[in-house]
């Protein structure tokens, strides 16, 4: 509705095609294409992002969204824990992949202006699963230990990765002096089929989650507030819940968790 070419991230083409043509048949003018990426493999994102940038076309705005739940011990194709290979790295690896577009995007929409008034935002969903992650935060030597692992605090470990990666985007991002804010949120509980891991909750969900459950619009509203809002102008490395700022826990705050978890990361993806 606001004009916005929207370049939508799918794992399944088909269904995105889907979303697409529901999309176009709403808001006849919009713009919007469907790309197939899988975040749990690095080789489909480094594609996605090739594909992407070939043709030299502008980025104002990146929202890492998508994500898993409480899934049974199983390692990705580049044999990562999948929830964190899925939820962390998959859009540690993207934004990484795609910052210099967003660089070069902002510096031209600036030029041409003119004037410093337009910034790109990158917008990491995150959760208030961040405080159920491990007790100590990221488990980086025992990220693969499957005797170890715990569903829901993995889950947990992968959303507190979201923050503290956002986090340390601001941090750079504004030592570069880039015309780009990170920030970080919690949608809410969304009565989606993200608990179908979980089938006592998805149970209730199911039977209860019209009455106490936001529902899509209702959660994609933080999202959208954080990516587009003027009122959000200049604010980064922070996050939000209810479209209104946040606290997060210790360790989402903890710098030196921030600083190893990137540097862990960048190891990750070379």
């Amino acid at each position: 509705m606001r004009g916005v070419h929207v370049v939508m991230g799918v794992r399944n083409p088909v269904a995105g095609e889907k979303a697409k043509e529901a999309i176009v048949k709403e808001i006849p003018s919009a713009k919007v294409d469907a790309m197939e990426l899988d975040l749990s493999s690095m080789a489909s994102v480094r594609k996605f992002a090739s594909e992407f940038t070939s043709n030299g076309r502008p980025l104002n705005l990146l929202i890492n969204n998508a994500g898993i739940m409480a899934t049974p011990f199983v390692l990705s194709k580049d044999n990562i824990e999948l929830q964190f290979a899925t939820n962390h790295v998959g859009h540690f690896l993207l934004t990484h992949l795609l910052l210099d577009t967003m660089k070069k995007t902002a510096r031209e929409s600036n030029k041409e202006a003119r004037e410093s008034n337009k910034e790109g935002r990158i917008v990491n969903v995150s959760s208030e699963a961040h405080r159920y992650a491990y007790r100590e935060g990221i488990r980086f030597d025992k990220l693969n230990d499957q005797a170890g692992y715990n569903s829901v605090r993995a889950y947990g470990q992968s959303k507190l990765a979201n923050i503290l990666h956002a986090n340390e985007l601001a941090r750079r991002l504004k030592e570069d002096g880039a015309e780009i804010t990170a920030n970080s949120l919690h949608p809410g509980v969304i009565a989606t089929n993200l608990f179908r891991h979980l089938s006592f909750v998805e149970g209730i969900v199911g039977k209860l989650g019209t009455y106490v459950l936001k529902n899509v619009r209702q959660g994609a509203a933080t999202t959208c507030y954080v990516a587009l809002h003027p009122q959000v102008k200049g604010i980064s490395g922070e996050y939000f819940m209810n479209s209104n700022l946040a606290k997060v826990n210790a360790q989402a705050s903890n710098i030196e968790l921030t600083k190893n978890l990137w540097d862990f990361s960048m190891d990750l993806i070379k």
